[in-house]
């Protein structure tokens, strides 16, 4: 993998860290960023190099958004010429490898928790909403910022933030382009919590990240697939998908060890996951 553009990644204790990197232009999101962050998920994710990921971000904002270069170079969703139907299909398409580049964190295999701090505008609802767990500084803002500039916003933010806030939030937020501030999102719970500082929040969530990576990666894995599975489908369909997995997946090695380690004073030791094998 060539070295990002847009971020920082250093991986420490089975640990992931994500860090956007571009504060002197408020993080916003270049082109480089949609095909860098689904490249450094995918690699850490299908490589098994970690068993939890932490998104964070530098400067004053968490992200301003997607950068107004996308919609404005050449080859941008503004270009014109051709069929006007056959750019509406390629227009699709395009949308469609934008919603991929955070869609990849909802479906990664082990949790994706996001800490942010200042702005998280546009672009990043998407973002931060495809991640399992947020936290906030208590100067964080949320904004659907799409609707100040005339359009819809498409990237992942309504089918998933319907699932973490009330609707009559969402669409208050849609409609009129008003920030919510981290108290209002603690409220209503789009963030787990709020921290006077950065550096508190981050030590939080870095301390929650090891508690996790600590737990035995399977069970990690089965649970958030059984969350996002029960949100997607009914309730029955959730039972019976659960029992399903539970079938393949329960392993009492791993509840032996847990017992074990618990009776023994210890961490536990349980093996990674495997890598995925992408070719035959």
């Amino acid at each position: 993998m060539t070295e990002p553009t847009c971020f920082k990644v250093s991986i420490e204790n089975n640990v992931a860290h994500i860090v956007l990197n571009r504060p002197e232009a408020f993080n916003a999101m270049p082109r480089p960023f949609w095909n860098e962050l689904p490249t450094i998920v995918h690699d850490i994710n299908d490589n098994a190099k970690a068993r939890v990921i932490v998104i964070s971000s530098t400067g004053k904002h968490f992200t301003a958004g997607m950068d107004v270069s996308v919609f404005t170079d050449g080859d941008g969703v503004s270009a014109q010429g051709g069929d006007p139907h056959a750019r509406a299909e390629a227009f699709r398409q395009f949308v469609l490898t934008l919603q991929g580049s955070f869609s990849c964190l909802d479906n990664a295999r082990i949790p994706v928790i996001a800490a942010i701090q200042g702005g998280c505008i546009g672009g990043g609802v998407d973002m931060v909403s495809a991640c399992d767990i947020r936290y906030a500084t208590d100067d964080a803002f949320f904004q659907i910022a799409e609707i100040n500039i005339g359009m819809t916003a498409d990237v992942g933010t309504f089918p998933r933030l319907c699932n973490l806030i009330p609707q009559g939030w969402v669409r208050e937020l849609a409609y009129a382009g008003r920030r919510l501030p981290a108290a209002k999102a603690k409220e209503i719970g789009l963030v787990n919590d709020t921290f006077a500082t950065q550096d508190a929040m981050l030590a939080h969530v870095m301390e929650l990240a090891h508690e996790i990576a600590a737990k035995a990666p399977v069970a990690v894995a089965g649970s958030k697939r059984m969350i996002n599975y029960a949100r997607d489908h009914s309730i029955a369909d959730g039972l019976d998908y659960i029992a399903t997995w539970q079938a393949g997946m329960f392993s009492p090695p791993h509840m032996m060890e847990a017992f074990a380690a618990k009776a023994q004073k210890r961490e536990p030791n349980f093996a990674d996951l495997a890598p995925l094998r992408k070719k035959m």
